[in-house]
């Protein structure tokens, strides 16, 4: 059996627990805090679900970025995003979110984000950076 290490990645909205990351999927937990809100993005590649376990959050998505709805998710609500969609979720309560994916993690397209990332991909130590500002936490 092949194991790997579970993974802490810090983000300026809360963290991701990357328990899952092979060469044909990938598993983490988003913990997004409550008032903040990951990057409106997408991705070229990369297909995701989430699923919301514990908060409440509002989902904003659509293939227009002049033209994106809204929707409130409650615990057992799940959404599935393709190539080219563009998402973000926002944590109107602390909030748990398990996302199982299609293993390219670092495909991502930041078109907003209130912390000042932008482009393509992620950077870690910014991330770090960032979280040290943004969240008071004791998880961390």
């Amino acid at each position: 059996m092949d194991e790997h290490k579970v993974e802490i990645k810090v983000k300026p909205w809360g963290r991701e627990i990357w328990f899952a990351h092979t060469e044909k999927y990938a598993g983490k937990i988003l913990e997004i805090s409550k008032g903040h809100r990951y990057s409106l993005q997408y991705h070229e590649i990369k297909r995701e679900t989430q699923y919301l376990y514990k908060g409440k959050v509002k989902l904003i998505h659509g293939t227009d970025k002049d033209n994106l709805q809204e929707k409130i998710l409650s615990p057992g609500d799940k959404i599935d995003v393709h190539p080219y969609t563009i998402h973000r979720l926002e944590a109107l309560e602390d909030s748990q979110v398990f996302e199982v994916s299609t293993p390219e993690l670092n495909d991502i397209i930041k078109l907003e984000d209130d912390y000042g990332r932008t482009g393509k991909g992620n950077n870690e130590k910014l991330d770090q950076e960032l979280h040290k500002t943004h969240i008071k936490t004791t998880n961390s």
